[in-house]
């Protein structure tokens, strides 16, 4: 059970039309839900909560607060009821892993897992869309769950180098990404090597694999 946690401000803009749900699909874990389905997790995408819908979303200070705890613990629990035979993990990306490692630090046993895929390992600058601090300032080692560091060994994101994880790869598991296809969007942005763009199906088969505790390759080319 993989509960998936966008960057930016989180917004996905859940809807219902014609009965159907709707959402916007362009970051890297939402636009590769079927993938995680397809290698045997059940996915589980999570929007902003309706009052942090308007502007840029969730700031990092309510990502790492009090409140976004309770409501992700909420989630956790009810997910927990509703599939009781499957393990449950955070997979955040780029400002959704300050969600996973957050509250992956606060669960106490409740999750079997925390995966962090560019982690914003640094602050956002002031001059930045929203500024905020990121996970420079947080210790993994409170998370008591396991731990998997996945990053593109190309992300040009000034808050997601890959010479941060490459530093933690001694103490946490870290899957090496590789390749792909040609940026479409910014360096920071869902469309480039910092969201895995051409490689995502890839990226999350070894994701699952470690979930699963299947064999998994530490490179992905």
């Amino acid at each position: 059970m993989a509960i998936l946690l966008p960057g930016s401000g989180g917004l996905i803009n859940l809807r219902s039309e014609n009965g159907q749900p709707k959402f916007g699909q362009g970051n890297f874990l939402v636009r590769s839900r079927t993938q995680f389905i397809k290698n045997g997790a059940v996915a589980a995408i999570l929007d902003a909560p309706s009052d942090h819908q308007i502007g840029w979303g969730m700031t990092d200070e309510f990502r790492l607060g009090e409140q976004h705890y309770a409501d992700l613990s909420a989630v956790i629990d009810n997910l927990g009821k509703r599939f009781p035979d499957k393990p449950l993990f955070l997979v955040g990306t780029s400002r959704g892993t300050i969600s996973a490692a957050a509250v992956g630090a606060r669960v106490d046993g409740r999750v079997a897992g925390v995966v962090l895929t560019s982690t914003m390992f640094r602050p956002a600058p002031k001059k930045s869309q929203e500024p905020g601090p990121g996970l420079s300032q947080f210790d993994f080692a409170t998370i008591k769950a396991p731990v998997l560091f996945v990053h593109h060994v190309s992300d040009q994101c000034e808050v997601t180098p890959y010479s941060d994880a490459a530093r933690l790869a001694d103490t946490y598991p870290l899957i090496s990404v590789f390749g792909g296809a040609p940026p479409q969007s910014g360096p920071c942005d869902a469309f480039s090597a910092h969201g895995y763009l051409g490689k995502e199906s890839e990226t999350v088969e070894q994701i699952v694999n470690w979930m699963l505790k299947k064999p998994f390759r530490h490179e992905v080319k």
